[in-house]
């Protein structure tokens, strides 16, 4: 018969105690409420930002432009079909952003930055904010050719110029 002593226990207790990880993940989420034309309204949603990342339980991604004081209006980034009242919504905390480096030139992006046009994965060190101030006007270059439309009524009445 195997005997176990006290302090053989007591020291596995102890290693376990130690290598015990008691990681806490706090998770914002929340349910829908209302569905239509590509914007869903949320409720209970306290701590999310404007212009933040929002996961539905369907894997759809959407963004949270209107904040009210009762819900959450979000931007859905797809058709949304799947997208029912009573859905869990779950807060990512991440702003929208789009990478910017040499590598995304030439390609063709989706709402989300995502190429869509099958050239692989763009790699970026940077990336920029969606809602971000734009440049002034003294920084950007003069125009100096006119842009003809073709249409007379409009090229009389509105002068275009090439770049604006």
């Amino acid at each position: 018969m195997v005997t176990i002593q006290a302090d053989e226990i007591s020291n596995i207790i102890h290693e376990r105690i130690e290598q015990y990880n008691r990681e806490i993940k706090i998770l914002n989420t929340s349910t829908v409420l209302q569905v239509g034309d590509g914007i869903a309204h949320i409720y209970g949603l306290d701590d999310v930002m404007m212009g933040e990342l929002l996961e539905f339980e369907e894997g759809m991604i959407g963004i949270a432009l209107n904040l009210e004081s009762n819900n959450v209006g979000v931007v859905l980034m797809g058709d949304g079909l799947m997208i029912q009242e009573g859905s869990s919504v779950k807060v990512t905390g991440r702003i929208a952003q789009i990478p910017i480096s040499e590598a995304s030139l030439g390609h063709v992006i989706n709402a989300l930055a995502k190429p869509i046009d099958g050239r692989g994965e763009i790699s970026a060190s940077e990336s920029r904010l969606i809602e971000s101030p734009t440049s002034g006007i003294i920084l950007g270059r003069l125009v100096y050719e006119p842009l003809q439309t073709g249409l007379i009524a409009i090229d009389s009445m509105i002068p275009i110029g090439r770049g604006q």
